[in-house]
This record gives C-alpha cells, sequence and structure tokens, in this order.
C-alpha cells in the first residue's frame, strides 16, 4: 500500500508514473489526475502533523526513504498504524475539500445543503458553497480503502484491513465532526436581521490534536484467526470515533532495524520535564549530558543515551 505521497523525490512536474502509487491508486490517479497536487498536498500535511503530535513522544512519527515511507508501521496493526491510516485519510479529505473550495473543479457539487435549511422564522439560511467536504471523502475513501484491501490479501491481514478502514474513516469523520460554522449577518446598520452561514474545513492542526486524544484512548481488539472469520461476520463492539487496534507496540527504546524502529538514542530530552518528553520516560533511563561552549555563553543540552531500564522501555 502506497499512502507515501510526499515531496521528497517528487519531481517538480508532476504525473501519476512519478509518484509511489499502487495499480489502483495509479489508475485513479489517471482518471483524476487533476488531484494529484492535493493527493501530494494531503500526504504532506499528514506526516507535518503526525510529526507535530507526536514530537515528544518515543515514536516521534519517523519516516524512511522507501516509498512506503512508514515502513513496517504500516502493516504491524499497532495503534501507531492506527493513528497513520486516521491521520493519512483526514489529510486527503482536507487537501481535496479544499481544492475543491477554490472552484475550479467540475465535479465538486456546491454543497449548499450540507447543514440543512433553516427556518423561516430563525432568519438565518445556507448561501454559497460550503467547502465541499462530500466530494473529499468520497475520494479519500476511493483511493485509501482499495490499497488497504489489495495490500492486507497479499499478506494474509484480514483483520488488519478492517481495523485499517476503520481508522481511515474515523480519521475523515474527524474532519467532518471538526467543521466550524461562519456566519455574516445582513440587515439595515448591521442589524443582523438575516444571517447567511456556511461551513469551511477547520485547520488541520485541530484535526491532528482530535486524533491523537483517539489515539490515546485506542482499543485494542482480538485478531482472529482469517480462516474463522468471515468478513460480513466480523464487529468489532467499538465506537465510531475510536481508534482500534490488534498488536501491543514495539519497543521504541531501542533501535530496531527489521522492524524500522529508530531508537530513542540521540534525541534531546528536557530534565526538567516529567511528561512525555521528559529524560526518564523518552530515554528510558538512559541520559547523557553535554556541554557545548561559545566565546560568551555555555548551553547544556541532555540527550538520551542507551536505555538502561528494561521497565521503562517497556512503556512505549
Amino acid at each position: 500500500m502506497r499512502l507515501g505521497v510526499t515531496s521528497v523525490g517528487v519531481p517538480e512536474q508532476l504525473n501519476c508514473s512519478h509518484v509511489p502509487l499502487s495499480p489502483r491508486q495509479k489508475s485513479l490517479c489517471q482518471k483524476k489526475f487533476f488531484l494529484l497536487p492535493s493527493i501530494q498536498d494531503g500526504a504532506r500535511i499528514a506526516i507535518s502533523e503526525c510529526q507535530n503530535q507526536f514530537r515528544h513522544e518515543r515514536w516521534n512519527c519517523s519516516i524512511s526513504q522507501n516509498p512506503s515511507v512508514f515502513g513496517h508501521e504500516l502493516t504491524s496493526g499497532t495503534k501507531e498504524t492506527a493513528f497513520i491510516h486516521a491521520i493519512m485519510a483526514a489529510g486527503l479529505v482536507h487537501a481535496v475539500t479544499i481544492f475543491c473550495s477554490h472552484g475550479n473543479i467540475t465535479e465538486c457539487v456546491c454543497e449548499g445543503r450540507l447543514g440543512g435549511r433553516g427556518m423561516a422564522e430563525e432568519s438565518w439560511h445556507w448561501g454559497g458553497c460550503s467547502e465541499h467536504i462530500r466530494y473529499g471523502t468520497w475520494f479519500s475513501r476511493k483511493f485509501l480503502d482499495g490499497a488497504v484491501r489489495n495490500m492486507s490479501a497479499s499478506k494474509g491481514g484480514f483483520t488488519l484491513a478492517v481495523m485499517n478502514q476503520h481508522n481511515s474513516e474515523v480519521g475523515r469523520q474527524a474532519v467532518h465532526r471538526l467543521m466550524p460554522t461562519h456566519c455574516r449577518c445582513h440587515g439595515v446598520s448591521g442589524s443582523c436581521a438575516v444571517k447567511t452561514c456556511w461551513k469551511t474545513v477547520a485547520a488541520f492542526e485541530r484535526v491532528g490534536e482530535y486524533l491523537k486524544e483517539r489515539y490515546e484512548q485506542s482499543l485494542q481488539v482480538r485478531s482472529p484467526s482469517r480462516k474463522k472469520v468471515r468478513k460480513d461476520r466480523l464487529h468489532l463492539p467499538i465506537d465510531r470515533q475510536q481508534l482500534v487496534f490488534i498488536n501491543k507496540s514495539p519497543n521504541y527504546c531501542v533501535e530496531n532495524h527489521q522492524r524500522g524502529v529508530a531508537g530513542t538514542r540521540g534525541r534531546r530530552c528536557n530534565r526538567a520535564s516529567g511528561g512525555p518528553d521528559g529524560c526518564n520516560l523518552l530515554c528510558c533511563g538512559g541520559v547523557t549530558t553535554r556541554t557545548w561552549s561559545a566565546t560568551s555563553s555555555a548551553a547544556t543540552v541532555s540527550l538520551c543515551g542507551a536505555a538502561t531500564s528494561a521497565a521503562g522501555a517497556a512503556r512505549a
């Protein structure tokens, strides 16, 4: 599966053959070639916001240079996998919706009916075109969920496919849920006798914050055997807003090339903090203090050394 269409390694003259897409995605890209910049932008803002939300965590949403970008994390079935799928799906909805709102695509129809109609006695109505959230959501499902099915079938990850699709939908609905309503008053001398209202997508940082909260409250679900459970019989008793995962997270303290874990050694930490950016938690017990001296001042910086606490390392 290809989720990572970022600016890394992508030429200025974009076309569908120059970016790392699955065959299904490439076919859709060729049909909707005008959305390729939005695909790229959606991936870019998703990765940027992922790294922003996890900048003080042991797993800091690091990316690799291979086409899948997230490497092992994309298929590991952990809560980090859950967040990646949610934020990438949300990023694509956000980018396509904004692109449609510019009015340059005939396929994007006006969403004046998005929030319903105001009652006559309420003296307000939905006006203009709210940003085209339905089209963005449709394209995100079409572009990403098919790739999830293809990836999971090839790896025997039947339940993983259900998990990934569920989490992707949590991300899409987050964009819906967080859309603020804006209104403009009309009337003599600013009396606001009538209001025209419309919805826009929220700043993507707000979406990232919301999904990080869902990540912290994510639920581990049982992983039944593919041979025993048919797709139409797999029902997860979970809330539609809840991220789910199958496998526990690996030890992010120690470097593990096979699992794509960079470890925390060399990361900067805050000795005064008791939060996730604090040296005790981030460094899993291993801390190195270094002092840099300049002509007029000296700075002391704490960096993570080798993890010394197995118990601390277990808290990923």
